[in-house]
């Protein structure tokens, strides 16, 4: 089996959560910029004296496909180099993944990984 890890993190964190990834062995992903909200909430921005609230924030998604075994550390190695221990450190979600296709050579399962 495989599953999808889609970690959604601060954007200043990719390069360090790309480099901790590589190290552990992970090198396919894809990475989107996404703009949220959860418990940081936003926050209050002046424009030319008017206040305006900003509650979607700009984020980034990476979506990693893994073995089963391996979600434990993928998970571990996204989480130590993401954490900053404040509000909007982020999510990371893990998904069943019915199938995979290999769209050059059309393996599928675990050999399409």
């Amino acid at each position: 089996m495989v599953k999808k890890i889609e970690a959604v993190i601060r954007p200043e964190k990719l390069e360090e959560v790309k480099d901790a990834l590589n190290r552990y062995g992970i090198h396919g992903m894809t990475v989107t910029q996404v703009v949220g909200c959860g418990l940081q909430k936003g926050r209050i921005g002046v424009y030319r004296g008017h206040e305006y609230s900003i509650n979607l924030l700009p984020k980034v998604k990476i979506e990693i496909v893994v073995r089963d075994s391996r979600v434990d550390g993928v998970v571990e190695v996204i989480t130590g180099a993401a954490r900053t221990g404040a509000i909007g450190d982020g999510k990371i979600f893990i998904l069943p993944v019915e199938d995979a296709v290999r769209i050059r050579t059309g393996e599928s399962g675990d050999e399409a990984l």
